[in-house]
């Protein structure tokens, strides 16, 4: 089970009302102790209302009426992007609830994303910051479907800027920032690019084939191979 799914399976257990032990929950689940200890965690930590403590028992102190919900990618960039214009209102409460929201998501995406690089964190940047990209999502998406190649005027961490030809593959999201993992001509090679970095995006008519050595597949197969210890 991934732990996204089993974080929902633990939710809808304690929804019951009454104390749970740590260890009935994993034993319901097929687990150990530890790892319900550490699922504890990351719901109280998202906000859920839950109390408790190790070797105590947890309850939910308030009811929980969502139901588990599967989102596209699409729908994510809504709720994220509707996040980041309340993120920035004037209205302290709001922009507390904002923030809830987003470490509530946070907690639940799958685990089985790739990693950023070291640095980027999740939910760590202003909601001003990330939805500088909004404004270039609609191109990378509608280029992805399409296979057409993108011209980006690129500003990298360190603030130099360059202008590079990309082959668009894939948009992920990673706690407020968006990330476009592309081949791009100019390094000829993989590259993963913050979206809210883009200063400048043009959709261009050339589209491309699929070659080896530069699909996703690709992309995840070498990044596979890097995290297989050497024998």
């Amino acid at each position: 089970m991934r732990r996204s799914d089993r974080l929902i399976a633990v939710v809808q257990i304690m929804r019951e009302g009454r104390l749970f032990r740590a260890q009935d929950i994993a034993t319901r689940l097929g687990v150990t102790v530890r790892t319900i200890y550490r699922d504890m965690d990351t719901l109280m930590a998202s906000g859920l209302p839950i109390e408790g403590a190790r070797g105590l028992g947890y309850r939910i102190t308030a009811e929980i009426t969502l139901p588990p919900l599967n989102l596209t990618m699409t729908e994510l960039e809504a709720l994220h992007f509707g996040m980041a214009v309340v993120g920035e209102a004037a209205d302290d409460e709001l922009k507390a609830a904002a923030a809830s929201l987003s470490a509530k998501i946070d907690a639940v995406l799958p685990e089985d994303r790739r990693a950023p690089p070291t640095g980027w964190g999740f939910a760590v940047y202003p909601f001003a910051d990330a939805a500088k990209g909004f404004q270039h999502m609609p191109g990378i998406r509608g280029a992805i479907r399409a296979r057409q190649k993108l011209r980006l005027v690129y500003q990298s961490l360190d603030g130099a800027v360059t202008t590079r030809t990309v082959r668009p593959l894939e948009l992920e999201y990673w706690g407020r920032v968006w990330t476009a993992t592309c081949w791009c001509e100019l390094r000829d090679d993989f590259r993963v690019l913050r979206v809210d970095r883009i200063d400048a995006l043009q959709v261009l008519p050339a589209l491309f084939v699929e070659e080896d050595g530069k699909r996703l597949e690709d992309y995840a197969a070498r990044l596979e191979q890097e995290e297989k210890p050497s024998l």
